[in-house]
């Protein structure tokens, strides 16, 4: 509900089918009043089950839509905010729960590398809660590439990975901050961890250094917290 509503309401997103049940339709409407920019077709949730497949946690609500056309990096560099940038992150749900993070934490951006990222499934889209609609998601055909890109812009750019010294928030204030998530099974590449400027790993108390236990998104979050974080 939280990802239909938010595409509705973002005038960017082209649309092309909304299917909805009668309470489905009520709740969209208490979150996101009428009128909207299309209108809703009725179903039963047996309808739904079939169009969709009875494994899909659908809420009574579906919405058909084109992709969102991704900036160019240069504009989402004008924005405010770390960037994330993805290392060939391929789970959707991994890469939707980052962008919800990202969103929570404004970051100005997401970039994922263009042949080993999910596409802009519905599952990508509720993991993102919404985000999808407000954190721009790049595509990079290499990623070491647009790290160096990213240093020529001012970026600082900080490799996660566990066998790095603790990231620290405070330490890194006063630096525009891209940071680097590696894949859900390998971990920061060779030639990417390469071109950081430093690697950097997640310490939780009592327990050492953890980004090899962690999930790559709840990484990513608790990155982002403590890049947060001031002096």
């Amino acid at each position: 509900m939280h990802a239909i509503a938010a595409a509705l309401a973002n005038p960017a997103r082209r649309l092309r089918r909304l299917v909805l049940t009668e309470e489905a339709e009520t709740a969209l409407a208490a979150r996101l009043p009428k009128p909207w920019a299309l209108a809703p077709e009725h179903a039963e949730r047996g309808r739904l089950d079939h169009l969709l497949g009875r494994d899909i946690a659908h809420q009574g609500a579906a919405l058909l839509a084109d992709p969102l056309a991704p900036p160019p990096l240069a504009a989402v560099l004008e924005r405010k905010g770390p960037l994330l940038v993805l290392d060939q992150v391929s789970d959707p749900r991994n890469v939707g729960a980052i962008l919800r993070s990202a969103a929570a934490f404004g970051a100005a951006g997401v970039i994922a590398q263009e042949r080993h990222a999910p596409e802009e499934t519905g599952a990508l889209a509720k993991a993102a809660s919404g985000a999808l609609e407000t954190v721009p998601l790049l595509r990079a055909v290499n990623i070491a590439r647009t790290l160096v890109a990213l240093r020529a812009a001012g970026c600082w750019v900080v490799g996660l990975d566990a066998g790095g010294a603790p990231l620290s928030g405070p330490a890194l204030a006063e630096r525009r901050v891209a940071l680097v998530l590696g894949s859900e099974g390998e971990g920061l590449r060779r030639l990417t961890r390469e071109t950081c400027d430093e690697v950097a790993g997640i310490i939780l108390p009592g327990a050492g250094p953890v980004l090899d236990s962690l999930n790559v998104s709840a990484a990513a979050a608790v990155a982002l917290y403590e890049l947060s974080r001031r002096p």
